[in-house]
């Protein structure tokens, strides 16, 4: 049974990791013509809603602050986002689009459209809902699991 589940976990872990890179690829080429790079979008499409602190984004997208806070100075210095004054707290500022950044994530919108209308065309909509599911599913319980290991022992196993 251990060998069925780790084979299981390996093949989960390596099936992401190629859809990482693809989605990095395709990020990249959908967000060139605006003018952004995939991180510059990730970064960016994490406050479009609602500003939040670099470590919130961080949090959000899994990824590390000090790459969020590259970015994020990048994307101040081009200005396509601005640090605005947190009420909640003083030293972590609040980073939000500007008119200009939101602008260029605009013009990803139509690329972004065609590929998702083909994602759904080749799995049907009700797949495509599906594996949004389980893959929400699947970070939220890894989440999980891995900050309780972390609290336990602290010792994770690499795939």
């Amino acid at each position: 049974m251990s060998d069925n589940r780790q084979d299981l976990l390996s093949r989960t872990a390596l099936t992401v990791f190629r859809l990482n890179g693809r989605f990095l690829t395709a990020s990249e080429e959908l967000a060139k013509p605006a003018g952004l790079t995939a991180a510059w979008w990730q970064v960016l499409g994490a406050v479009l809603r609602d500003p939040l602190p670099v470590a919130g984004v961080a949090r959000t997208m899994g990824i590390t602050r000090q790459s969020v806070q590259r970015v994020a100075d990048l994307l101040v210095r081009e200005g396509l986002a601005e640090y605005t004054p947190n009420p909640a707290h003083r030293r972590a500022k609040l980073l939000r689009p500007t008119e200009e950044g939101r602008a260029a994530v605009s013009r990803i919108e139509p690329g972004h459209a065609d590929l998702a209308a083909r994602l759904a065309d080749a799995l049907g909509d009700a797949e495509f809902a599906e594996t949004a599911r389980v893959l929400e599913r699947l970070a939220t319980v890894l989440d999980d699991v891995l900050d309780t290991d972390a609290g336990s022992s602290g010792a994770v196993t690499e795939p």
